[in-house]
């Protein structure tokens, strides 16, 4: 359960930080468990990256198809001019994603959290719906920027309900890409909207109020075991890695059902694949 000093400060913020939220032993599970889905990897399967760049351009087939099941994505500075990994696999992978949370019994098990879905229902979330998982890597060296972004462009609903529950795996300092924040910015606009039909995706500009800089963001710098939570209008954002410390992380993206998803959000579920919440049972 949230007190009622988070709950204002998230209405305030947009964001929410809680510190020591996960155990050192979930954490290595989880861990574990990543190395265990990049070793088993075949780079000749996919060679596709993970960019924020022009992601409607790079939202190619192995990323489409990624909506549901599991799969890998490199970093961008990965392949050298040769085509070659500069660097071993283990280090050269950005994320994995997008189902792990219901298809793999130790994502499952840390996603599926008494604790968690407490937080998700006092963050105003009564029923929740995951629609997606992503292990982050954040490689040194070569750990990609992530643009400043509002998560409800990917998981449009209404009203928007999208929250982000983002968990620290390893130290996430200025030095190694640790996200970034505008408090506050929860109020603004919706700016983009990432839209799917078939497997053609277009990003539709829907407002031109500029992104946030340092001037108005602040780092959010957290231990290892932390989480932190945000509102899916608040805009965030990380720097490139080029530090020797990687920053592993996990993400997921929840919605209430209460609202109505998008049927143009990228990612769907049918009946034969619901969506499911926190709760363990569920």
């Amino acid at each position: 359960m949230l007190t009622p000093e988070q709950g204002a400060q998230y209405e305030r913020d947009g964001f929410l930080v809680i510190p020591e939220f996960k155990s050192i032993e979930e954490i290595a599970a989880l861990r574990r468990r990543a190395e265990e889905i990049v070793d088993a990897f075949d780079p000749t399967e996919s060679r596709a990256i993970f960019t924020t760049k022009d992601q409607a351009r790079a939202s190619d087939d192995w990323f489409l198809g990624s909506d549901n099941t599991v799969r890998c994505f490199f970093e961008e500075e990965a392949f050298g001019p040769d085509g070659q990994l500069r660097q071993a696999k283990a280090l050269s992978i950005n994320k994995i994603g997008h189902a792990m949370h219901d298809l793999d019994p130790v994502f499952h098990a840390f996603t599926r959290d008494p604790k968690l879905a407490a937080v998700a229902r006092g963050l105003g979330l009564e029923q929740a719906q995951v629609w997606q998982s992503m292990y982050i890597f954040k490689q040194p060296g070569i750990g990609g920027e992530v643009r400043w972004h509002q998560d409800a462009t990917f998981f449009d609903s209404d009203p928007i309900t999208v929250t982000t529950f983002w968990f620290a795996l390893e130290d996430a300092t200025v030095d190694n890409g640790c996200l970034w924040a505008e408090p506050g910015g929860h109020r603004g606009p919706l700016r983009e909207r990432f839209l799917r039909v078939g497997d053609t995706i277009t990003m539709e500009k829907l407002d031109s109020t500029p992104w946030p800089d340092n001037s108005t963001a602040v780092p959010l710098e957290a231990r290892a075991g932390t989480l932190v939570c945000f509102h899916g209008l608040l805009p965030h954002y990380s720097a490139p890695n080029r530090s020797k410390v990687s920053r592993h992380a996990f993400t997921l993206h929840a919605t209430d059902a209460r609202s109505i998803y998008s049927p143009r959000n990228w990612i769907q579920r049918g009946d034969d694949f619901p969506v499911r919440g926190f709760e363990p049972g569920e």
